[in-house]
């Protein structure tokens, strides 16, 4: 990945926090599918695990808020490709395979991880998550910093706050949209979608918005549902927003990956971060927007490999 500018170094004289601006394939490891079920409280996670040869610590993928596992299939496979180890996606709670329940917070949601983990023998990971999944990556690593040996944070901070500029008031209006979709009967999946994105453009107006949030309309028993549970996310919300109190710092290297086009990760932030993650890069991918992985596949797998394999 070549460096094209840096846009900002920002150091005082116990950080070492960089800020870059980077600019801006089918050849799948093993698949091996995990089960759905509970345990003591905690959600069994659904979970695909992608099987590499190479010694190391595992790459664990968390998607964000509305999305799914299945976001991380071809990134997933790459990375198998691209570094030999292991990859381990997972569903978050009340999100695609995964079950559904009330709780819906960053505690709740970090105890899943560390429960899966435990499940399949891996003391130690590299954690990636973006977004929501970045937040649930950042509790676990300042909760239990023995578990992750590095984190990534893809176009997320660990504010405690949103930016008014952030326009966090879409996620209820996308709520809003899709408890109201009304599918009657048995129909064809490509008319149920048809349908579902119709009923969705009068509130949600951009098309890969409408797009990704379809991705959860499942078929069962011949009726189309949601496989989110609305419910749960709508309740909390403000938790998902908001971020944990946390004041030991977590003492591992980590990265925080933003779009360039994205307000998620801005120079509001580096302070805390760098109170909470002392050994923290920030980089930009450019022409990247919050969904980095998908808009700048190539350039967010380059970041990731390379962090990765830095010693």
């Amino acid at each position: 990945m070549q460096l094209l500018v840096y846009s900002q170094v920002w150091r005082s004289c116990s950080s070492r926090l960089f800020v870059r601006i980077f600019p801006g394939s089918s050849d799948p490891g093993t698949l091996i599918a995990g089960r759905r079920q509970i345990h003591e409280g905690v959600v069994a996670l659904s979970y695909d695990l992608y099987d590499g040869s190479a010694p190391g610590s595992p790459l664990v993928l968390l998607h964000g808020l509305f999305g799914s596992k299945s976001n991380f299939q071809s990134i997933a496979s790459a990375l198998v490709r691209n570094t030999g180890r292991k990859v381990l996606t997972l569903d978050a709670r009340n999100h695609g395979s995964s079950p559904h329940t009330n709780i819906m917070t960053y505690h709740a949601m970090s105890a899943d991880v560390q429960h899966i983990l435990e499940k399949l023998h891996i003391p130690k990971c590299i954690l990636i998550g973006h977004s929501m999944g970045g937040k649930t990556a950042m509790t676990l690593a300042l909760q239990q910093p023995q578990l992750v040996e590095r984190l990534v944070s893809v176009d997320i901070s660990p504010s405690q706050s949103i930016p008014q500029s952030i326009p966090q008031s879409g996620f209820p209006k996308f709520i809003t949209a899709m408890q109201n979709v009304r599918l009657e009967g048995n129909m064809p999946r490509s008319t149920a979608r048809r349908l579902a994105d119709e009923q969705l453009s009068t509130i949600v107006k951009k098309p890969a918005v409408r797009n990704f949030l379809i991705t959860n309309l499942v078929q069962e028993n011949g009726n189309f549902k949601w496989r989110v549970n609305l419910e749960a996310i709508s309740s909390h919300l403000h938790d998902l927003m908001d971020f944990p109190e946390f004041h030991e710092p977590y003492p591992g290297p980590t990265l925080f990956l933003g779009g360039a086009d994205s307000p998620y990760i801005s120079s509001e932030n580096y302070n805390e971060i760098e109170r909470l993650f002392p050994y923290a890069n920030v980089e930009y991918i450019i022409g990247s927007g919050h969904w980095v992985h998908a808009d700048k596949t190539e350039d967010f797998l380059n970041a990731i490999c390379n962090f990765v394999q830095t010693t």
